[in-house]
């Protein structure tokens, strides 16, 4: 490739992260708009206070002692639920991909209990465990074990069959298809799973928080909803946001270093 070619594909993606820049400011001042809107509103001032007003209530939370120690709390539970639910989902969707039994067994229940509110069985992991972070854990552990381990298996059922069979043909045992097609295919479908995953540890926090937890983002969200102090409410709230955001935006650095072999749809 020339040098001249190279100086072009530079324009290029300068131009391409200024237009990306360009329209993330478009989102954000039409987003501070709406958001000012409805703290004008006469229906919805009181649920939607303004920038100023969260900033106040996210000091009140600093001078009580209480906002680091949320954070850390929440932060401690989503990463050991994560965890948990990552090392398990990862062998389970391979095993249930792999050998139909497994698969038979295991995936109705999957199913079944995926689709049940993590708020509806909390109280009887509670009962179980007792109060503090090991219901929290438990709780985000199985919702995100769910969420993981139907993506990875689908994943893995949508593998090209063909490479697999030629693979076969020319030896292959089944320790050089999995880590030489399987894995390799597999790795952004995993990578959909961490991302959906995340999400998942992050939308339980509430439930997961609410099972007796001395400290937690979720916990005090429910806390300030009691007192009605909207404006640290709505503060936390945009806490989770944002962590759910630099989150994904990590993830997607990952993706882009170990799939930078797969094509993907060119932008209009």
């Amino acid at each position: 490739m020339s040098k001249k070619h190279r100086r072009e594909l530079t324009c290029a993606e300068k131009m391409a992260v200024a237009s990306n820049w360009m329209w993330l400011a478009v989102s954000l001042a039409v987003a501070l708009l709406v958001w000012f809107a409805l703290s004008r509103g006469e229906a919805t001032a009181r649920s939607f206070p303004f920038i100023h007003a969260v900033i106040d209530g996210m000091k009140t939370m600093i001078d009580r002692e209480a906002l680091w120690s949320d954070f850390a709390s929440s932060m401690i539970s989503v990463a050991m639920g994560f965890g948990l639910g990552f090392v398990t989902a990862l062998p389970i969707a391979f095993l249930m991909a792999w050998y139909t039994p497994v698969r038979k067994i295991i995936e109705p229940w999957i199913n079944f209990i995926r689709n049940i509110p993590a708020l509806a069985y909390a109280p009887l992991i509670v009962i179980m465990l007792g109060v503090g972070r090991a219901p929290s854990v438990v709780l985000i552990w199985i919702c995100t074990f769910m969420t993981m381990c139907i993506t990875i298996f689908h994943g893995i059922r949508n593998i090209d069959n063909t490479l697999v069979k030629a693979a076969r043909v020319l030896g292959a045992n089944d320790m050089d298809i999995f880590f030489r097609i399987t894995l390799p295919a597999t790795v952004p479908f995993i990578l959909t799973a961490v991302r959906l995953g995340l999400s998942a540890g992050l939308t339980t926090l509430l439930a997961a928080e609410s099972t007796g937890a001395q400290a937690g983002l979720g916990m005090r969200i429910r806390t300030l909803q009691t007192t009605f102090e909207t404006n640290a409410m709505l503060g936390y709230i945009i806490l989770i946001g944002i962590i759910g955001t630099l989150l994904n935006t990590f993830v997607d650095l990952i993706e882009r270093r170990l799939t930078s072999w797969q094509e993907k749809r060119e932008e209009a």
